[in-house]
Order: C-alpha cells, then structure tokens, then sequence
C-alpha cells in the first residue's frame, strides 16, 4: 500500500497535524481568555482610578 518514504511521511503529517490541533485547542481554551480577561480587568483598574483622581481634583 504505502511504501517507506509515504509511510514517513504520513506520520509527520498526522504529528504535525495533531500538536497543531492541541496547540489551537489550549490557546482558543486557555490562553486567548486569560488574555481577554486580564486586559478587561486592567481596563477597569484605569477607569476606577480616573474616576478617583476626578474626584480628587474637585
């Protein structure tokens, strides 16, 4: 069916395929949300002390 060299390659390309699987899975789960939440914190922490600094001004 396959010889040796398409049998070599069909395994990389099934590795490949499959550490690229597993690297989108841990980023769309893990990563891309810690990042998003970390930035919406951030944002609110400014915001919080805009507001106090507004205040303080007045």
């Amino acid at each position: 069916m396959f010889d040796f060299g398409q049998y070599l390659g069909f395994l990389a390309f099934l590795g490949i395929f499959t550490l690229g699987f597993w690297l989108m899975l841990f980023l769309l789960t893990f990563v891309i949300p810690y990042w998003i939440g970390g930035a919406f914190i951030e944002r609110m922490k400014e915001i919080k002390e805009e507001r106090k600094a507004k205040r303080e001004l007045n």
